[in-house]
């Protein structure tokens, strides 16, 4: 797949960075399925709803420092990005040319990749960058995130999460064991709050031998269904091109790409690009403009609490996008050397009320309203106009000239 990738990055000349990493993320999903929460579209609108709502501000410039010049709508999928390091190894010669045009964030990115390497481990002492993107909170026994162990662990997104608050507020240094600097705890976060809005990304179903949703606290030998990246979902106005995708990234693709124009197969792929883009352009500068419902935290929370807070609220909707299914055909499957539960969770068929993709796509929207709202909100909070942000070896960095955020 790295192969891939650079073969791509090569084929297209020198575009801007941003463009390609869209491409590469859109041509993995397309080759390797769903592992990402919202996918890359999703990810960069709440990226670009989160620019919006700080440009021209202290924190604004900030950001633009921390990042060497990236927008949050760029950064918002290198976490996902780096993901593609694994196969080859940090050492590999291709993995050099990605981020070549931002050599400190590329450095620091790398580090980060070696003090964090993927393993199949779930023991290993040394966390994989992976586990920091999510975490499988029980469905069944209205449980929240702090009620319990199973399902959470060290690194998980809500741990990762407060891990960068606490190093961009300088509570936690620099020279960590992980490797998080200032940047990189900006690059996550930038990512991992879109994470945390996704549902299938803080809780999960867990079933017993007989194929039925238990609360694993109470059935230990409960398998997982991975955040629903196990279950095929089959849905009763299934799509052609996608007929029965996975029920994870359903969630990560199919319910956000309902919020955009539906295009003919016929329209040719740039044209589809540059149509998608200038709907994605349009859906983010409305929504950076209009207040989502209940987005704010009380003002007596501390930012440290926020990824909790923000876990539990995700959690009903959570259990709510499971509600209406039904499973089918449950049973243990290995994957990625972990024994898990794989099946089908199928839409009854029925005719009144609106669909479950169209209450999808709707939740979806307000989730990615609110997370964009929150990334602006929570970068404010963390980067005071009285901290230094300055990259290192960048001394002529301006701290008034952000990057421009692109149209495509």
């Amino acid at each position: 797949m790295l192969a891939f990738v650079y073969l791509l990055r090569r084929s297209l000349g020198q575009i801007p960075m941003n463009k390609f990493l869209l491409l590469a993320a859109s041509c993995i999903l397309t080759y390797a399925g769903s592992a990402q929460a919202y996918g890359p579209d999703g990810h960069k609108m709440i990226g670009a709803i989160a620019d919006q709502r700080i440009a021209s501000t202290p924190a604004g410039r900030r950001v633009s420092q921390l990042l060497d010049g990236y927008t949050l709508e760029e950064a918002s999928l290198i976490a996902d990005t780096i993901k593609q390091w694994d196969k080859p190894g940090i050492d590999d010669p291709k993995v050099q040319k990605y981020f070549s045009s931002h050599p400190q964030i590329a450095a620091q990115l790398r580090e980060f990749w070696k003090a964090n390497p993927p393993t199949e481990d779930e023991h290993s002492p040394v966390p994989s960058h992976h586990w920091f993107h999510y975490t499988d909170v029980p469905l069944v026994g209205d449980e929240k995130y702090g009620d319990g162990k199973v399902g959470r662990r060290q690194w998980d997104i809500v741990h990762m999460m407060r891990f960068c608050i606490e190093v961009l507020e300088g509570k936690r240094p620099e020279t960590n064991d992980r490797k998080i600097t200032k940047s990189i705890a900006l690059i996550l976060l930038a990512h991992l709050v879109g994470d945390i809005h996704q549902p299938l990304h803080v809780g999960a179903q867990y079933f017993d031998a007989q194929g039925r949703p238990v609360n694993p606290d109470q059935v230990p030998e409960a398998l997982p269904d991975e955040g629903g990246n196990s279950l095929q979902l089959k849905l009763a106005d299934a799509a052609p091109r996608r007929r029965n995708p996975k029920f994870h990234g359903f969630w990560d693709l199919d319910a956000v790409n309902a919020n955009l124009p539906l295009l003919p197969d016929t329209v040719p792929k740039e044209l589809r690009q540059e149509k998608m883009d200038l709907a994605e352009k349009s859906l983010t500068s409305r929504l950076a403009k209009v207040e989502p419902k209940n987005w704010q935290m009380p003002a007596s929370m501390p930012v440290e609490d926020y990824p909790e807070a923000w876990a539990n609220e995700i959690l009903p909707v959570a259990r709510e996008a499971h509600s209406p299914l039904q499973y089918e055909h449950i049973q243990p499957m290995v994957d990625h050397e972990q024994t898990v539960a794989g099946g089908e969770i199928v839409e009854p068929p029925s005719h009144k009320g609106e669909s479950y993709r169209e209450w999808a796509a709707h939740t979806v929207l307000e989730e990615m309203h609110k997370a964009g709202w929150r990334l602006a909100d929570l970068l404010s909070k963390l980067l005071q106009p009285n901290e230094s942000v300055k990259p290192e070896g960048h001394a002529s960095a301006c701290p008034g000239t952000a990057k421009a955020r692109p149209s495509a």
